[in-house]
C-alpha cells in the first residue's frame, strides 16, 4: 500500500486539532487556534517519525506520555501542576472517546483495507472520509461528555455546610454550583449565597428585614448599637445573573465555614455569606449555593 507522507501528516494534524479543540471545549479552557495548531503539528510530526524510523523508543509508553504533556502544555499553557494533570486526563479521555468513534466511522464509511504499520493506522481511505469521520467523532465526543455530566449522581451536587457568625452556628444543605464564581470585589473572598431566613438565629432581624434599605444606604430602621456592631462586617456584592445585569447582594463576613462532603470536613477560613431575600429552590432541596472551588 502506497503511503504519502504529506497526506499522512495532514490526516493526523486534522485529528489532533479536533481532539485538542474538543479538550478545550470540555475543560472550558480558553482556546487559542495558533497554540492548538502548534500542538497538532507536533503530534503529526511524531506520527511521521514513528512511521519512517523503526525505533521502539518512539513507541515507548513513557515517551508517549512526555509527548502528551508537551502537546497539552503548548496548546493550553496550564498555570499549575493541578491544572496540568486535569488537562492531561481530559486530553486522554477525549482522545480515547474520539479515537474510538472516528475509527468506527472510518471503518463503516471506508471499504478499503485498514492496517497498522509501526504503530500507525494506515488505510486506503480518502481525506473526505477523514473529514467526515472526524466531524462525526467530534460531535459524538462532545455529546458523550455532556451525557456523562448530566448523569452524575444527584448526591454529588449537594453537601452540608456549617456557617459560623458571632460564635453561633447553623447547618444547612447547599448545592454545589459550578457557575457560582461570586467573590467580594475588594478582598476577592468567595461568597456563599444563603437564603436570608436561614440566618434568623445568628443575625439580628433588623438587618434581615431591611436588606433592600441597607443596600440603598438607608439605615433608619437599624438601631445604633446594631449598626456599630455590624457595619464593618457588612459587604455590598455586585452580581450578574439571567434577567438581572446589575444586581446587588448584601453580604456579611463569616467567622468560619465548614463543608461536609463524602464523610470529610473542610474548613474555609475566609468566606462571605451573601443574604438572598428569596427562595433558592422551589422544592426546598437546598438553602445555599456553594462554589466548586470551596469543595476542592
Amino acid at each position: 500500500m502506497t503511503v504519502y507522507i504529506d497526506i499522512l501528516f495532514l490526516e493526523n494534524f486534522i485529528l489532533n486539532f479536533i481532539i485538542l479543540y474538543a479538550t478545550g471545549l470540555i475543560s472550558k479552557n480558553k482556546i487559542k487556534i495558533l497554540k492548538i495548531s502548534l500542538g497538532s503539528i507536533l503530534g503529526a510530526v511524531y506520527v511521521i517519525i514513528t512511521y519512517l524510523i523503526k525505533n521502539k523508543v518512539y513507541l515507548n509508553i513513557l515517551f508517549k506520555l512526555i509527548l502528551s504533556i508537551v502537546i497539552v502544555y503548548i496548546s493550553f499553557a496550564p498555570k499549575s501542576l493541578k491544572e496540568m494533570l486535569k488537562m492531561i486526563i481530559l486530553f486522554y479521555l477525549t482522545s480515547f472517546v474520539f479515537g474510538g468513534a472516528a475509527l468506527g466511522v472510518i471503518y463503516m464509511i471506508n471499504s478499503g483495507k485498514i492496517s497498522i504499520q509501526n504503530g500507525v493506522i494506515i488505510g486506503s481511505y480518502t481525506l473526505k472520509t477523514i473529514f467526515v469521520g472526524a466531524i462525526i467523532a467530534f460531535v459524538v465526543t462532545i455529546l458523550a461528555f455532556k451525557f456523562v455530566k448530566t448523569k452524575l449522581s444527584k448526591k454529588d451536587l449537594f453537601c452540608n455546610i456549617i456557617i459560623e457568625i458571632n460564635e453561633k452556628q447553623i447547618k444547612t444543605k447547599a448545592m454545589i454550583d459550578t457557575g457560582n464564581l461570586l467573590k467580594e470585589p475588594i478582598t476577592n473572598i468567595p461568597v456563599v449565597v444563603v437564603e436570608h431566613t436561614l440566618l434568623n438565629e445568628i443575625i439580628p432581624k433588623e438587618i434581615l428585614e431591611n436588606i433592600d434599605n441597607i443596600l440603598a444606604g438607608n439605615f433608619e430602621n437599624i438601631p445604633e448599637e446594631i449598626q456599630n456592631e455590624y457595619m464593618l462586617k457588612l459587604k455590598v456584592i455586585p452580581f450578574t445573573s439571567l434577567g438581572k445585569q446589575n444586581g446587588m447582594l448584601l453580604g456579611i463576613k463569616a467567622e468560619g465555614l465548614m463543608v461536609e462532603e463524602d464523610n470529610e470536613v473542610k474548613d474555609v477560613d475566609k468566606v462571605i455569606i451573601g443574604m438572598y431575600n428569596k427562595k433558592l429552590s422551589r422544592k426546598n432541596e437546598y438553602s445555599a449555593l456553594l462554589g466548586l472551588d470551596m469543595c476542592q
